[in-house]
């Protein structure tokens, strides 16, 4: 960590501040403790007045407790997708194969492997090479895998039918409303990430079309959505042949669809 003085650390404050970071002290106080010098510092700083997100001048993201890796163009996880894990965890067991498809850079997954009851066989897949790269650094320390491809098209075929687990923050923000979004998404994440198309569904539709043939008998699905979308996107799993549900939570302000093989 960089020791600055007082009235340096105050002017930093002022700065973040002044350029519209809502929690500046915090930010200023993450800036000192990763920046390796001064002159890295003010790289750093400049970035963030700027309006490159804070994750992506650190470099990580903190998930669940840990730090997760990201980069710049790299999706960030949102504090709403912990109700992803929360609601796959009672679902696990010794040895389950596990499968997050559009993992960017692999929060849940990485989360599921550091919780899980016991080992678990993860697969990360992402169209986007940037993720790819950030997915590996963080699920292969743990034993996962990540891989490049279109959806299920990167995912070795034998495990058709045998997925206990198909998780997916697939993106769901409709087209027209993407002008609206804050800034630090719109212009620093990659928009393969964030479209989904006229409705937003159009990503989901995809995965679930296909997830009759890779879940296990047992399996299930769960796709992260929004309160206003989630019955349409569990409609999509009723006329896939699954059974489903809906999970909502306000302490994270998340939506879960949960389709269940029937």
């Amino acid at each position: 960590m960089i020791e600055v003085d007082p009235e340096h650390a105050a002017a930093l404050v002022e700065r973040l501040r002044t350029a519209g970071c809502v929690f500046a002290e915090d930010e200023a106080a993450l800036l000192l403790a990763e920046a390796p010098d001064h002159g890295r510092l003010e790289r750093m700083v400049a970035a963030r007045v700027a309006g490159r997100p804070l994750e992506h001048v650190l470099g990580w993201v903190a998930f669940r407790g840990r730090r997760v890796v990201v980069a710049d163009g790299v999706f960030v996880p949102r504090r709403r997708t912990e109700l992803l894990v929360d609601v796959a965890l009672p679902r696990l067991r010794n040895g389950s194969t596990v499968v997050e498809l559009c993992c960017g850079a692999a929060a849940v997954g990485s989360a599921l492997l550091t919780e899980a009851p016991g080992p678990i066989d993860l697969w990360a897949s992402d169209i986007d090479l940037a993720a790819v790269y950030c997915a590996r650094r963080n699920v292969e320390p743990l034993g996962g895998h990540a891989l490049p491809g279109d959806l299920f098209d990167g995912l070795p075929g034998a495990l058709a039918g045998r997925v206990d687990l198909l998780l997916a923050n697939a993106p769901y923000v409709p087209s027209a409303s993407m002008a609206t979004m804050p800034p630090e998404a719109r212009e620093h994440e990659a928009v393969i990430a964030l479209d989904g198309g006229a409705d937003g569904l159009d990503v989901q539709r995809r995965i679930i079309m296909q997830t009759p043939d890779w879940l296990s008998p047992t399996g299930a699905v769960l796709i992260e959505t929004s309160e206003r979308q989630a019955p349409e996107t569990a409609a999509l799993m009723r006329a896939a042949g699954l059974t489903a549900s809906i999970v909502r939570d306000d302490e994270f302000d998340g939506t879960v669809a949960v389709g269940v093989m029937a």
